[in-house]
């Protein structure tokens, strides 16, 4: 465990990416699946969830470095009810989030910035591996505080 007195230290230079954890929170199944593979391909850990009480279930167990999370998605806990709760929590509200949705609205981008999203990136603007670039981006921008 990394106590307060470590200095910051980008993720990216900390850790190998085999062990930088990402969670993907995501019903389509067939993009979930698409992503999963693309980031396993690059070597990251890969956790996947296909609605927001799983995803908040995997984030409390695992820890993972960073969600890639969806804002509409089937059951009781949606996108913005999923960072609300994960900002709650102490243990995990420092988890970085980054939204990955069809919905484009400048209603949904600021909501979802001002439930502590460090990022927000619309579906049909980005292919694979732009995500995969986006998501190397904001882990090598910000440290590791665990």
């Amino acid at each position: 465990m990394i106590d307060d007195k470590t200095p910051d230290i980008p993720i990216a230079s900390m850790l190998k990416r085999s062990e930088a954890k990402i969670l993907i929170v995501e019903d389509d199944k067939f993009l979930r699946n698409i992503l999963v593979g693309r980031f396993k391909q690059e070597g990251y850990t890969v956790l996947e969830a296909e609605d927001g009480e799983i995803g908040m279930s995997l984030t409390e167990k695992e820890k993972p470095h960073l969600v890639l999370l969806d804002i509409t998605l089937p059951g009781k806990m949606n996108g913005f009810d999923y960072l609300s709760e994960v900002r709650a929590k102490p243990k995990i509200a420092e988890t970085l989030v980054m939204v990955l949705s069809n919905q484009s609205s400048p209603e949904f981008m600021e909501r979802a910035d001002s439930l502590g999203a460090k990022d927000y990136l619309v579906k049909a603007n980005n292919t694979p591996q732009e995500i995969v670039d986006r998501v190397r981006k904001l882990l090598e921008k910000h440290s590791l505080k665990r």
